[in-house]
């Protein structure tokens, strides 16, 4: 290394300022100690980082002023950084990749204490220096490597993480706990892991995959574990996106694995009030309840102690992950066999194949001693009947002589305690089984109680026999009916099949109704009901704004207020349709959202909600809903539900609200594995507590609804009342100011007027709180609508109107903002987004 401004590492120089910035101010470290790290931990860190696209997340003046995120490489950047295009939605995005200790010094620099990576990786190979960077071009030539759903082009997975974060006041400890319950699910299917302590709150825990997969499969393989675990523990996990319902639970964050998810890579720094790092950690340390981060001169020494304990963790594959030919890599995990063969008697069998879902047969077996009854408890005939594989003794069919890959049902008759019949259909390897006390219905007329009981395996569609008394379920069993069935659906709360038995067939529903017990039902071609007149055109009931703080919890229930569309949804006979609050048909907009209608299944329902974008803080972001089409950040999209309206033929307008709230709560299992949809728990009475706890969740404010109030359609009522942390105001947009300097391009700032009887008055301007993606947009979208009269009424000062383009007064819009100015204008606001949902008619 030299001296002066610049730093000579590895061949290359690079120049340095600033060395003795203080970064850290709470521990005093200083821009040259953050490069220095870097520097010394790179021969460790470098393996991890290879092959994966690094977003930098900078704070140029220290972690106590706001950070950015930077994807895109800057012009500025030396030639030598190895770099990768990638086609994003409406552009090329540049990354740099780390292939050396200069690559990261140069980073650290730039004030990048943070190095986000995909759990994917790209061909190292094809990466450019300079300006040579290439995009993967988007026409799905490689199916290895093309997202499904998008089109776009995505790499392979090699490894998988699960981001463990505690909720308000769960210590380190829990999520340790946590750690080491997926560490054995993990081992039982023959996968190692390790854990990374994340330098913030939590934990991360990473799986290496036998061979590479596509993000999907990484992702589903992620989320059918934290939803096993969320299942198993409720009241310490929760796999669940909304922050909301995360007190004192430790989230599963599986979302990390997706293609466009990224996760801190390890070894990196944090951005908090201490330099911490995300660390890797030994199995042992996560038993010891005293565990805590680790700040990184720690790490330094750790290293020079013990080596990189992630050792294994990123290791090349026998075969290359990328292959000079252009042939597509064998990615059907090879290892299936071996880790079922190495899955004991926990439970957990298969999941090294990520197509696969986890089977869990820990209940099966806890409840029986393998010693005591002939049940079966699982052997290779059956695994590999739940691979779908033939069995060559019976002539190229199934052992029960159904075709390969069609599922089987048995029921069987089963005399214990007291007689009744066990229902099971073959499911991911498994037969998921019910205790029906008096057989499926035979008539449509009927509906039968079927308890759930545990997972069966494979083996068990063929016993019968008798389980010694005593014993878990004593008593004779018989085979009464046994066949093939198909799928229509299968849903948490809803599964539709057709059985095709030798003593019964048909079309059966199973519909939940509690937390085991459902309703089995013949079905047949009933019409669907009636909608009443008063709901075809549904509108929403709305809040008056009025203080809360004095609201007891008894006569009064509070909710989050939600920052984003307010929606009607509308599932009646099969057709989906979601309107805005002033009416307008929203369906479109939101595509994603079409999956609820296959969660709501048989229900002919009207609800309330609210859709949000739920950012990568947890938060709700109207800014990046309104502007979902052109953004660059991260975001889950969210359907928010709060009320409903009518039932399966019953219209609920005139229930109160808190026996409506008894209704949807308990439709809430229906979302229970779903994407977008989900019910959120009320806040805590009364009002003054409520308000406390929605600023420390950071919501937008809160909704007070009076216990015993109906629903008044499309009307203000002071029986529900809102109160607001902060002031928003939706405003019609009457011209716009073009930019200078870095924006000459585009917009400099919106000018916003509110409408009355006789016109447009203004309020103000706005020239802050947008993307650079948004003022592209909302150029492109004003230039059709540019008129010659200022549609003011009032006459606006001569520096804004002699530069001001005027357009047509048709698109609403929201901004955030302080107060009022003594001459009626806006003070402080902020560009919030457009409002598709409303017209400038409903301000």
């Amino acid at each position: 290394m030299g001296g002066g401004d610049s730093l000579e590492v590895d061949g290359h120089r690079i120049s340095i300022t600033n060395l003795s910035k203080v970064l850290y101010p709470a521990s005093g470290t200083r821009k040259f100690e953050v490069i220095d790290y870097y520097s010394r931990i790179a021969d460790t860190m470098l393996p991890h980082l290879a092959g994966r696209l690094i977003t930098r997340k900078r704070w140029p003046n220290g972690i106590e002023s706001t950070p950015f995120f930077e994807k895109d490489l800057p012009d500025s950047s030396p030639a030598w950084i190895a770099r990768y295009g990638i086609e994003h939605t409406s552009r090329v995005i540049t990354y740099p990749l780390a292939r050396s200790r200069a690559d990261l010094v140069w980073m650290a620099q730039m004030a990048a204490l943070e190095l986000h990576t995909p759990q994917w990786r790209v061909p190292v190979q094809d990466a450019t220096d300079g300006d040579d960077a290439v995009p993967i071009a988007d026409d799905g030539a490689d199916e290895q490597r093309t997202d499904q759903k998008t089109g776009r082009w995505r790499g392979q997975a090699n490894r998988l993480v699960l981001d463990l974060d505690p909720g308000p006041g769960v210590p380190l400890h829990r999520c340790a706990e946590v750690a080491l319950m997926i560490r054995d699910m993990l081992a039982a299917a023959g996968l190692e892991s390790w854990p990374v302590t994340s330098g913030g709150k939590g934990l991360h825990v990473y799986a290496r995959f036998p061979r590479p997969v596509s993000p999907d499969s990484a992702r589903t393989v992620a989320r059918q574990i934290a939803t096993t675990l969320a299942k198993a523990h409720p009241d310490e996990i929760t796999a669940s996106m909304s922050k909301s319902v995360r007190d004192q639970r430790v989230f599963i964050d599986w979302s990390q694995n997706s293609g466009s998810k990224t996760t801190l890579s390890p070894y990196s720094l944090r951005g908090r009030e201490q330099p911490w790092v995300a660390a890797p950690r030994s199995w042992d340390e996560l038993a010891d309840p005293d565990i805590e981060q680790l700040l990184f001169t720690e790490v330094l020494e750790r290293v020079d102690a013990d080596g990189d304990l992630l050792d294994g963790l990123d290791d090349p594959y026998d075969d290359p992950l990328d292959t000079d030919d252009g042939h597509e890599v064998n990615t059907e995990p090879a290892l299936v066999a071996e880790a079922e063969e190495k899955s004991d008697q926990t439970g957990v069998e298969v999941i090294a194949s990520p197509s696969r879902a986890v089977v869990d047969l820990h209940e099966y077996r806890r409840k029986r001693d393998s010693s005591k009854t002939p049940e079966p408890f699982g052997d290779e005939q059956h695994r590999r009947r739940s691979r779908g594989d033939v069995d060559d003794s019976d002539g190229g069919g199934t052992r029960d002589g159904s075709a390969p890959g069609t599922p089987i049902f048995v029921i069987q008759e089963h005399h214990a305690r007291r007689l009744h019949y066990d229902f099971r259909l073959e499911r991911d390897g498994v037969l998921v089984s019910w205790a029906v006390p008096k057989n499926l219905p035979d008539d449509p007329a009927q509906n039968r109680l079927a308890v759930q009981t545990e997972d069966h395996p494979m083996d068990y569609a063929e016993f019968a026999g008798d389980i010694p008394a005593g014993e878990y379920g004593g008593g004779h069993v018989e085979i009464w009916d046994r066949g093939t069935y198909e799928t229509e659906k299968w849903r948490d709360k809803e599964i539709i099949v057709r059985l095709h038995g030798e003593r019964i067939q048909g079309r059966y529903a199973l519909i939940r109704t509690g937390d085991k017990n459902w309703l089995a039902h013949l079905m047949s071609d009933e019409p669907r009901p009636i909608l009443p007149d008063s709901l075809k055109d549904p509108r929403p009931m709305l809040a008056t704004d009025d203080t809360i703080d004095n609201l007891d919890g008894r006569d009064w229930a509070f909710e989050g207020k939600w920052d984003g569309y307010r929606i009607l949804l509308r599932y009646i006979g099969g057709d989906f349709r979601l309107t805005s609050r002033s009416g307008i048909d929203m369906t479109a907009d939101f595509p994603e959202l079409r999956s609820v209608a296959d969660e709501l299944g048989l229900l002919d329902v009207v609800l309330d909600g609210e859709v949000v974008a739920v950012d990568s803080t947890g938060r709700t972001n109207f800014t990046l809903l309104a502007a979902r089409n052109h953004a660059d950040e991260d975001y889950a999209l969210k359907l928010l539900l709060f009320d409903i309206l009518y039932l399966n033929g019953s219209s609920l307008i005139r229930t109160p609200w808190a026996q409506r709230r008894e209704l949807l709560d308990e439709l809430a299992p229906a979302f229970r594995d779903s994407d977008y949809a989900e019910i959120p728990p009320l806040l805590d009475g009364p009002g003054r507590r409520a308000v406390e706890q929605s600023t420390e969740r950071n919501l937008e404010g809160v909704v007070a609804k009076r216990r015993s109030s109906t629903y008044q359609q499309g009307r203000r009522s002071a029986n529900w009342r809102k109160h607001k942390n902060w002031s928003d105001i939706e405003v019609v947009i009457g011209g716009y100011r073009p930019g200078r300097g870095n924006r000459s391009s585009t917009i400099g700032s919106l000018l916003l007027g509110l409408p009355e009887e006789t016109g447009l008055r203004y309020v103000g301007r706005v020239g802050t709180g947008f993307t650079d993606a948004q003022l592209r947009a909302l150029a492109e979208e004003l230039e059709p609508l540019v008129i010659r009269t200022c549609p003011f009424l009032d006459k606006l000062d001569r520096p804004v109107a002699s530069s001001a383009v005027w357009v047509l007064p048709k698109l609403v819009g929201e901004v955030r903002f302080m107060d009022w100015t003594t001459t009626g204008h806006l003070r402080h606001p902020s560009w919030r987004g457009i409002r598709r949902d409303k017209l400038p008619g409903d301000l």
